[in-house]
C-alpha cells in the first residue's frame, strides 16, 4: 500500500493483479486498485475531478481525465473516508500510475489539488 497526504486529505492505494481478466499472450494485463480518501481536515471536501498518468514498462504513457470517480463526486465530511475500486489495463506486465484529484472545500468555496501517490502495477511472477 502507498499513502500520501496533501492539504489534510490522505490518499491510500492498494493494487491487485486480475489474472482472470488478463491475456498475457495478447499483451493485456488487468489490474484493480482500491483508493481510500480520508478527510483529516475540519471542513467537508468534495472530489470534483480526477487526472491519471498511466505508464507501461515499454515507455508508453496515457493520460486520463474526467469528472469524479466511478460515476461519483463524493462529499467527504471531516474525519470520514470514501473508498472505491477501479481498474486499469496495461500492455506490459509492469507499469505504474499516479495522478491527482481536484477537490472543493465547501467552507470557503475554494478548489485545491490532492496528489495521488505513484503506485506500481506488477504481475506477481515479476516479483520473484
Amino acid at each position: 500500500m502507498v499513502t500520501a497526504i496533501t492539504l489534510g486529505v490522505k490518499i491510500s492505494v492498494e493494487t491487485t493483479y486480475q489474472e482472470e481478466h488478463s491475456n498475457p499472450a495478447a499483451g493485456h494485463f488487468m489490474f484493480a486498485y482500491r483508493i481510500t480518501i480520508e478527510n483529516l481536515t475540519d471542513y467537508a471536501v468534495q472530489l470534483k475531478r480526477r487526472q491519471w498518468f498511466i505508464f507501461d514498462s515499454n515507455g508508453s504513457q496515457r493520460d486520463v481525465e474526467g469528472e469524479g470517480v466511478v460515476g461519483e463526486q463524493p462529499v467527504i465530511e471531516p474525519g470520514q473516508r470514501h473508498s472505491y475500486v477501479s481498474a486499469c489495463n496495461l500492455n506490459t506486465d509492469m507499469g505504474s500510475m499516479s495522478g491527482n484529484y481536484l477537490m472543493h472545500r465547501e467552507a470557503d468555496n475554494s478548489d485545491f489539488i490532492v496528489d495521488i501517490p505513484k503506485f506500481e502495477l506488477i504481475v506477481p511472477y515479476r516479483l520473484n
